[in-house]
């Protein structure tokens, strides 16, 4: 049966760790892989989650299964989290959650809960865009195209093409894909005003929004980095939208998500539930469990969660920290004007203007690692690569 199966070459990514984990210099870097790092480097469990993880060592009595919708106190905090606990679409009862495998999981789940609704369905996503949206989207059967989103050379939003590539080509019931904050992989988010002419132009065509949420609280802060999407729920009568706890609570291994839809009403919004519950059952049936448990037990304890805020203060803040030093290394060696774009940008993610080939001599003579396209992971920059990573930049610059 597999004879004609062929050997498919691996992803960009996970071929990177490959070479990263077979390189042999001690003072190796990886700007590669997008997980947080601390200032020593490792990916650490946050103290909240471990207290949450305590508790309910101590309080679990199943291991049954928790049903295709998953945990539905998990549902209400994150839908809360997301929309804010007095958000309209709340109040009329016209929003649902379901939790999911991770923010993967969502994403592949609303697609095939779009192509059940319409077969010839298309979207629209940013250009560039994260690596594993066409597959996740694309293997579902939905027609996927592009719009202008970022201008290598001015490090920039092509806005202004943006809007005129959808004004011009995108169809009433088109889907468009949009990132809420900490664009990846170019670190460059819209802003509240250009928010507001988007979501202005999907209610002038007919467009409904998908908002791809996975790294709130990263960028400025939990509700500042949800402000889009609360606009569009407030304003249009359908948004669609996929929610990952892989990177705030740094739960990636838990796979841990949600897929939620603002809908026009009650009546549409329990349907659409009902479609959700039967696709779940249709691809893995139930989610896992103990990703849910833990960030319901952060959410609902007031105490622990304002434990977690702020941990994740000190994540965002540590980033924004690595931009400014990174910015101020490189303004050191006279590249000040070439690199004062990472501060203006938002989240883990940075495109830093090489070539491929200036990438691939970054790895060969500096063990300094970073996808062809010089995205960077800026979580991975530390006091101490700092000042070696810009030698390396001066190196092939």
């Amino acid at each position: 049966m597999f004879d004609r199966l062929s050997l498919l070459s691996a992803d960009p990514i996970l071929g990177l760790i490959g070479q990263y984990t077979a390189d042999s210099n001690p003072n190796k870097i990886d700007l590669g892989v997008g997980v947080y790092r601390d200032a020593q480097g490792h990916t650490p469990i946050l103290a909240t989650v471990k207290k949450a993880e305590s508790i309910l060592w101590e309080a679990e009595q199943t291991k049954s299964y928790i049903g295709p919708a998953g945990n539905q106190q998990f549902n209400r905090l994150v839908l809360e989290l997301i929309l804010g606990d007095e958000h309209t679409a709340l109040a009329d009862n016209r929003a649902i959650a379901m939790q999911t495998p991770g923010g993967c999981g969502a994403l592949r789940v609303a697609a095939e809960l779009i192509v059940a609704a319409n077969p010839k369905a298309k979207i629209w996503v940013s250009d560039p865009t994260w690596g594993n949206h066409v597959p996740l989207l694309g293997d579902s059967g939905m027609e996927i195209a592009t719009y202008p989103y970022y201008d290598y050379e001015s490090h920039g939003i092509r806005f202004a093409d943006m809007l005129t590539t959808l004004r011009e080509s995108a169809v009433a019931g088109d889907l468009v894909l949009v990132h809420a904050c900490c664009h990846n992989p170019s670190g460059a988010d819209l802003s509240l005003a250009q928010w507001l002419q988007l979501t202005n132009l999907c209610a002038e065509k007919g467009l409904i929004p998908f908002v791809d949420m996975a790294y709130q609280g990263f960028g400025d802060g939990l509700d500042q980095d949800a402000a889009g999407l609360r606009m569009m729920a407030d304003q249009l009568p359908e948004v669609i939208f996929a929610y990952s706890c892989s990177k705030n609570f740094g739960l990636y291994r838990e796979r841990i998500g949600a897929v939620g839809v603002v809908a026009a009403n009650t009546e549409r919004a329990t349907a659409v539930a009902s479609q959700i519950m039967r696709i779940v059952r249709g691809i893995y049936s139930m989610p896992p469990s103990h990703g849910a448990a833990i960030v319901e037990t952060i959410l609902a304890d007031p105490v622990l969660c304002q434990a977690w805020v702020d941990e994740l203060a000190l994540m965002r803040n540590r980033i924004q920290t690595m931009r400014q030093a990174l910015l101020d290394a490189m303004t050191a060696q006279g590249y000040g004007d070439r690199f004062h774009f990472i501060t203006g940008e938002k989240g883990m993610f940075s495109f830093l203007g090489l070539t491929p080939e200036q990438v691939q001599r970054l790895i060969k003579e500096h063990s300094v690692y970073m996808v062809d396209s010089s995205r960077i992971n800026v979580a991975g920059l530390t006091p101490t690569n700092i000042d070696p990573l810009v030698k390396a930049l001066t190196a092939v610059l």
